[in-house]
């Protein structure tokens, strides 16, 4: 299937502090797409140990990158980055697949997925 994820060198940097931070060194990055949030479908991004049968797996910056079977069409193209203000920090989701996002940027729906919109 090819890329799905792209991670800038920003975001890699800050996967691999969290990572160092957690004791979690050798750990995947899990990224996928769950049921919920204010427009019917969240994005989820974790650790994980184990890598799972039809999971896609990836590296970027030397960080191992899963991201399971249902969720990889609809993360296709999407782009990873954090960005740090005045404000704090915070990573940013650019999906391509997003018809309609919500306004705090975690959750959104595509056109073939409108997920189960949760009340915000």
């Amino acid at each position: 299937m090819g890329e799905i994820i792209t991670l800038s060198q920003s975001a890699a940097n800050q996967v691999k502090d969290m990572m160092k931070h957690n004791e979690e060194e050798g750990a995947y990055l899990r990224v996928s797409i769950n049921g919920g949030g204010c427009s019917g479908l969240s994005y989820g991004m974790g650790f994980d140990h184990e890598k799972k049968d039809g999971d896609h797996e990836d590296e970027q910056f030397g960080i191992a990158i899963l991201v399971d079977h249902e969720s990889a069409p609809l993360l296709k193209g999407t782009k990873i980055d954090y960005k740090n203000s005045l404000m704090g920090g915070g990573f940013t989701i650019d999906n391509p697949n997003a018809l309609v996002t919500c306004g705090c940027g975690s959750s959104f729906k595509t056109a073939t997925n409108a997920g189960t919109p949760e009340t915000c």
